[in-house]
């Protein structure tokens, strides 16, 4: 069920579900309810942000997964899915801010940040302003990658991926938030994407952060990867075997428990091969 958000002028969409004890999980919350009546410290929601031109509908089955055991929120973020396009070009830090709102609108309290390719960016950019609500912070599949700071060189990496490590499923889901979004709004964005420095603002992190991707990801690359885990004060990497960019949507169940174990989530732990510290 997606409820309408604003923020600062610029609206969203909310889609959350809630996994309550001793009741069905992954109920959906109706609009304009708190996603939790109380805000207890050890057990904060999943927040889901979606990366450049695309929306929370390849972060469903993740969301899915995580919702039988914590409650879960994805947002559209604006100008994507959905959600009306601003009048004005949007920084990583707008959009760091404008989750926050919405999530303090929704009554969310502490929360697990989990953000995929460019939403990466405004996780780190939120945790940063927010250190005091985000638990622990997830980054998968992060850019931009120092050896593809070059627009060329991002579209080469993605044609790789869709073409050798993706789904059919996860190529048509990707592709046609693509076009629903427009050059427009997706080219606008994309200078912003290219000139932000993943590499440097978290070197300010403080928050625990689990730099998350797939293995054969020629994005997120393995050595940038570990750059990042390195630089971050409180950082981990994890791997999953097998999977591309999109590793939510191809390897769900494996993502869900590199979470899960990372946060100290209800549910599975992460199978220890998968994480590394940094």
């Amino acid at each position: 069920m997606a409820t309408e958000v604003e923020a600062g002028g610029l609206r969203g969409r909310m889609y959350v579900s809630r996994a309550v004890s001793g009741a069905r999980p992954g109920v959906p919350v109706r609009p304009g309810a708190p996603v939790r009546p109380g805000s207890a410290a050890e057990d904060p929601a999943v927040v889901l942000i979606h990366g450049i031109g695309v929306s929370h509908r390849y972060l469903a089955r993740l969301h899915h997964v995580l919702a039988r055991t914590v409650d879960t929120v994805s947002i559209d973020l604006p100008g994507f899915g959905s959600s009306p396009r601003p009048d004005r070009q949007l920084t990583v830090a707008d959009h760091g801010r404008f989750i926050h709102d919405v999530l303090d609108g929704a009554g969310v309290g502490p929360r697990v940040l989990v953000g995929h390719s460019m939403g990466a960016q405004f996780v780190l950019e939120a945790a940063l302003q927010r250190p005091d609500q985000v638990s622990h912070a997830v980054l998968m599949g992060p850019v931009v990658d120092v050896r593809h700071r070059t627009v060329l060189r991002q579209m080469l990496a993605l044609t790789k991926d869709a073409l050798l490590f993706e789904t059919p499923g996860s190529n048509a889901v990707v592709f046609s938030d693509y076009l629903r979004c427009g050059p427009g709004w997706y080219f606008k964005q994309l200078q912003v994407m290219m000139d932000y420095r993943t590499e440097e603002r978290i070197r300010e992190l403080g928050t625990p952060v689990m730099i998350l991707r797939g293995a054969t990801d020629p994005i997120a690359t393995g050595e940038w990867c570990r750059i990042l885990a390195r630089r971050a004060p409180a950082g981990t990497l994890a791997e999953v075997p097998g999977c591309g960019h999109v590793v939510q949507y191809t390897g769900t169940a494996q993502v869900a428990e590199a979470i899960s174990g990372f946060a100290g989530l209800p549910g599975s732990e992460a199978p220890e091969q998968m994480l590394r510290r940094r």
